[in-house]
């Protein structure tokens, strides 16, 4: 149950949130407009470079305006080896919309903006699509099954398409950020889709997959994540009112092997070897989140790194 001071300070928190955004709103889409009307590549360049420096700078803000107005205790290891010159695949545990926020404040500055793959429609979203473009979102244009049949020819097009989208990723290092198990977990989630793993939903390998096909071997890296609260799934309203007294986070890096790259979508032996990589990261991680949920997870690690 929430407090009235704890109301208050949510209301604080989202009201100095919003007024951030105003005030760097109106460059970033002063970037943008400058980025659409000069088609230049060195211009288009330049403008990315600083879109990402405002949208990275709104991550810093809503970073400060937590740490003053929470008292969340973050315990982490891992990440030390990451670089903000890197090509990541970022993937993640998913229990809460408050998992963004954790990955925005513990890796932001360490690896390159996280972005996520968004579906090709989105980019008509008013305003937003204008802003994802310009961060250079890759927009994912994926064709049904009942289309293709109907459409023999588009077949593959889809992921050709996405391939050039990511082409521009070449020139700037990214982090692409892939919740594999495709919903936040619950309970009820868990038992219909009788998971094999205590605390975790079955990972989906086919996003996954194409985002390691579409970038090609510029990504050589994933980072795997694992996020835990042993104080309980919080909502994203109880994080704004500062009512989460403990998040964990463990940080490791895993090679891209070249096993892990291939064609899913028309190679059934090899669709089958990259879900068993994947579900082997996800045994480990259901391994690893119950040692998180113990009280004393982090005084038994002797090279555990403590953020205040």
């Amino acid at each position: 149950m929430h407090t009235p001071l704890a109301r208050l300070k949510g209301c604080m928190v989202i009201t100095a949130i919003a007024l951030s955004t105003l005030i760097l709103f109106i460059p970033l889409i002063a970037v943008t407009l400058v980025k659409v009307l000069i088609p230049l590549k060195l211009s288009r360049l330049v403008c990315t470079r600083m879109i990402i420096g405002i949208s990275t700078s709104w991550i810093q803000v809503n970073n400060l305006i937590f740490s003053l107005f929470h008292r969340t205790r973050w315990e982490i290891r891992g990440g030390e080896n990451l670089s903000p010159e890197g090509w990541y695949l970022v993937l993640c545990n998913h229990q809460s919309w408050v998992d963004i926020f954790a990955l925005q404040r513990n890796l932001n500055d360490k690896i390159p903006f996280l972005k996520f793959f968004l579906k090709q429609e989105l980019i008509w979203v008013p305003v937003m699509g204008l802003v994802w473009w310009a961060q250079d979102y890759p927009f994912m244009k994926r064709y049904s099954k009942e289309y293709i049949l109907k459409n023999p020819h588009k077949k593959g097009k889809d992921l050709e398409a996405t391939r050039k989208a990511c082409e521009k990723f070449r020139t700037t290092p990214v982090s692409v950020m892939n919740f594999v198990e495709g919903t936040r977990i619950t309970e009820a989630k868990h038992l219909r889709q009788k998971s094999p793993f205590r605390r975790l939903l079955r990972p989906k390998s086919a996003g996954t997959a194409f985002v390691l096909s579409a970038m090609g071997r510029e990504m050589n890296t994933i980072v795997d994540v694992t996020l835990a609260y042993p104080h309980g799934v919080p909502s994203f309203w109880q994080f704004i009112c500062g009512n989460v007294p403990l998040i964990r986070m463990h940080i490791r890096t895993l090679a891209i092997h070249e096993e892990l790259r291939g064609d899913y979508f028309n190679d059934r032996d090899f669709r089958e070897s990259f879900q068993k990589e994947l579900n082997a990261i996800w045994e480990e991680k259901d391994i690893l989140l119950a040692r998180m949920m113990e009280p004393v997870w982090l005084e038994a690690e002797d090279d555990v790194k403590k953020v205040a």
